[in-house]
């Protein structure tokens, strides 16, 4: 009887029956009365290129000798009958390993070519998505890798990821969340920080955008603070920057400035006024991952910032956010409000990295208690799993040519749609900004009834979306809460009657823009 990572000698006959022939092979299955067997050759050179292959000499076994360095071919298995088999040696256990995934990842490229490859278009039929995931085995390879880890809670990709996104972003610190609205309420419940010199308190002002998306806005009223609203312009459908200061009072703390689709705000114009009344400012980065200001990356301008990586976005982990760190106050407080409130900063499975984990005095607690369950915060558990991670980490590679499709498929629409201005107001940006867009939007003028136009492009096959809430105080669930509008939201309103935007995520073909510009033309021509 033979166990899986056996090493055996294999009668096996030749497909043209010209004979019986000793193969050496490994065990990597067994079934009934068979064992399942990965060829092991000694063409080393030959297949040595192979990415399903790996080179072992006797380094590699527990047990017996191999005659010759050799190579194991993880992808070339066939069954044998158990009897045909003769054990002469054991693979140590960790090369055993690396064979079994290689075997498992060719299959998954063979599940990945078979179920998951990109479908044929057919137009009027394929519904051509707002957005979507774009992946490749690779995505589901980590994803299987880390299963069979079993680390489940964050851990090993988890950390690779933080650290690329770090260094992507030259922060002091990036902390994975479970979702960017998470990574939003971190952010903002990180001012009342007791750690802070001078906290924020319930009823300091927050200023804020009205064409908001709910959970930029929530955790605002949930830290019992008051949004501050201003109007948004129609085209970049941002915060119009020179209302800002005039929003400003000795309440005021902080700004939450979101990205809106992509488009950078006027960061010269809130670092500005940051400056001068000393104001914290949160960028709300989750539809602009890689867009810039002025050469620099939005989501290293504030405080703080969050990404979102929901499949909608820029790169995908199913659920997900992050929290750039930007400011190195807040390196141990947003950490903290991320992992239950608790005051220790130790990784998984360490201990005592403080030095004082039975030696110091906290609140009112006793001496010594233990640092490890000591809380200094009101905190969650929004950490991520590592799943998710392996899966994040796959997508980060991508990600320079998910945010080029992105700008080419947006810049296809604007060149195409110009010839509709009279019926549309196309969207615009700064001179300084350098868009990551997340989407294409459009605002109908007053005379074009914008339901018809919806309806008639989703009939299409072609998916449409709102900006978000539109104007989030016409939501029902925040008709009630407390607030203070600066001026009016007369371009919000606008926004929210007239405006909706399509898709230009990586997954858009040349043939589907083509057939979104066809019908959109079509629509407006018999409206």
């Amino acid at each position: 009887m033979c166990d899986i990572g056996d090493l055996v000698i294999v009668k096996t006959e030749f497909t043209d029956q010209s004979g019986w022939k000793l193969r050496p092979g490994l065990v990597v299955g067994e079934y009934l009365d068979d064992y399942l067997i990965a060829f092991i050759s000694k063409q080393v050179e030959r297949y040595k290129n192979e990415p399903t292959s790996i080179v072992i000499d006797n380094n590699d076994v527990l047990s017996g000798r191999l005659k010759r360095k050799s190579i194991i071919r993880a992808h070339k298995t066939f069954w044998s009958e158990k009897k045909l088999c003769q054990k002469f040696g054991i693979l140590k256990k960790e090369t055993t390993d690396k064979v079994l995934r290689l075997h498992i990842k060719s299959l998954v490229r063979n599940y990945y070519a078979f179920a998951h490859c990109p479908k044929r278009f057919i137009p009027g039929k394929t519904k051509i998505h707002y957005s979507g995931r774009v992946y490749d085995e690779k995505e589901i390879i980590n994803l299987v890798n880390s299963s069979l880890d079993f680390w489940l809670t964050a851990g090993p990709y988890a950390k690779k990821l933080e650290k690329k996104f770090k260094e992507f972003f030259s922060a002091k610190a990036f902390y994975l969340v479970n979702s960017g609205s998470s990574a939003n309420l971190i952010m903002v419940s990180s001012l009342k920080s007791q750690k802070l010199e001078n906290p924020l308190k319930p009823g300091d002002e927050i200023i804020t955008p009205a064409v908001t998306f709910p959970t930029t806005l929530t955790p605002i009223l949930q830290n019992g603070f008051v949004p501050v609203f201003i109007d948004c312009d129609v085209g970049t459908y941002n915060i119009i920057p020179e209302l800002l200061e005039e929003a400003v009072t000795k309440k005021t703390r902080a700004i939450v400035i979101p990205h809106t689709l992509g488009n950078p705000v006027n960061m010269d114009v809130v670092m500005k006024l940051s400056q001068k009344y000393n104001l914290y400012i949160l960028e709300d980065a989750c539809d602009a991952l890689g867009a810039e200001w002025d050469g620099k990356l939005v989501g290293t301008f504030g405080n703080m910032a969050s990404l979102s990586f929901y499949p909608a976005h820029h790169i995908t982990m199913g659920e997900g956010g992050g929290v750039i760190v930007n400011d190195s106050k807040f390196v141990k407080i947003a950490l903290s409000i991320r992992d239950w409130g608790r005051d220790c900063w130790c990784e998984p499975g360490k201990s005592n990295t403080c030095g004082k984990r039975f030696s110091g005095q906290y609140g009112k607690l006793p001496f010594g208690y233990d640092h490890k369950y000591v809380y200094s915060h009101l905190g969650y558990n929004l950490k991520l799993t590592d799943m998710q991670a392996a899966i994040g980490l796959a997508q980060f590679e991508k990600l320079s040519a998910f945010i080029a499709a992105r700008r080419k498929n947006f810049m296809f629409y604007y060149e195409n749609l110009k010839e509709l201005e009279d019926k549309i107001i196309l969207p615009k940006w700064e001179k300084k900004a350098n868009p990551s867009w997340f989407g294409f939007p459009i605002t109908v003028r007053e005379d074009i009834d914008i339901k018809k136009v919806i309806e008639k492009l989703e009939e299409a096959g072609i998916e449409t979306r709102k900006v978000f809430a539109g104007n989030i105080l016409k939501q029902p669930g925040f008709l009630d809460i407390p607030h203070r509008i600066v001026g009016n939201l007369k371009n919000t309103d606008e926004i929210m009657t007239r405006t909706f935007f399509i898709g230009v995520y990586p997954g858009l073909t040349e043939e589907m823009r083509g057939y979104v510009v066809q019908v959109i033309k079509k629509v407006f021509k018999e409206i």
